[in-house]
């Protein structure tokens, strides 16, 4: 049975849940970006994308190195109607989790209402695979979630005019071009600001890759465009990237852990160009 679609045009937002997603720091962002100053807009790493829908630029490049959530994107701008017939077929039991985590489909459309499937019915919505590349993360016990098929459809809308890639982060550095803004949010570890900071993070993303992302953000400059950085509030963060551009450090609550884990205050960087 097809699931009944609305034709409402709303603003899009975020369809998965995403570790260290953006949504906390729009407020922040409210103040620095007027979308209509810059030409186009580019994110590497795209994420959850709550910068993207926020902003709605009219014409944009986002991209990702996860393929399983590009190929995503790229299927809910082509055929959302597809994405949301099947996963109207899903079960949100525990059972059926499992089950559907196991499936290989080499369907995109199938794949990708997979990928929306174990996003929200896992558990804190986690990306996570094993050393086989399955996705490994266990059950979140939300039965209760209701699946939102009219923001997918906004979805849909919001990306007719996005160029969607694959690619590592330093390649997209030629879509640049002179009056356009870069957002970057690599990926990072908060609470371990202090100790253990560049041990813990050499799994997530490398120092050699803050590196090339401080080179990428040189390049963004000679080529007379805009970029705003999110990252850790560390000082090999502010050694690496602090120039005469400026720096925020925003607090924010920690909002990823199990149950019971320690949640708290915890420092971001903010750097940028756009005076």
């Amino acid at each position: 049975m097809k699931e009944k679609i609305t034709t409402t045009k709303k603003q899009a937002k975020p369809f998965l849940r995403w570790a260290g997603g953006k949504k906390w720091l729009l407020k922040h962002l409210e103040s620095i970006i007027e979308i209509g100053e810059f030409n186009n807009y580019h994110e590497p790493f795209i994420g959850g994308g709550s910068v993207f829908f926020k902003f709605s630029p009219k014409t944009s490049f986002i991209s990702d190195s996860n393929e399983w959530l590009i190929d995503t994107y790229k299927s809910i701008k082509q055929d959302p109607q597809a994405i949301i017939e099947y996963l109207g077929r899903f079960k949100k039991d525990k059972e059926h989790y499992y089950k559907i985590r196991k499936i290989n489909y080499t369907d995109p459309f199938k794949r990708s209402a997979q990928f929306i499937y174990l996003n929200q019915m896992s558990f804190n919505g986690i990306f996570r695979v094993n050393l086989n590349g399955k996705y490994n993360v266990p059950f979140g016990n939300r039965e209760n979630y209701n699946f939102d098929f009219d923001n997918i459809i906004s979805v849909s809308s919001a990306l007719q005019n996005t160029k969607i890639s694959h690619s590592d982060f330093s390649k997209t550095i030629n879509n640049v071009k002179k009056g356009d803004l870069v957002f970057l949010d690599p990926p990072y570890t908060i609470t371990h600001n202090s100790n253990g900071f560049v041990q813990y993070n050499q799994k997530i993303f490398s120092l050699e890759d803050q590196y090339k992302l401080a080179e990428m953000i040189q390049e963004i400059k000679r080529k007379q465009a805009f970029y705003i950085l999110t990252n850790a509030a560390h000082k090999k963060v502010k050694e690496i990237f602090d120039d005469t551009d400026t720096l925020l450090e925003i607090s924010r609550a920690s909002v990823i852990g199990g149950k019971g884990a320690k949640r708290g205050k915890y420092s971001e960087y903010l750097f940028t160009n756009i005076k």
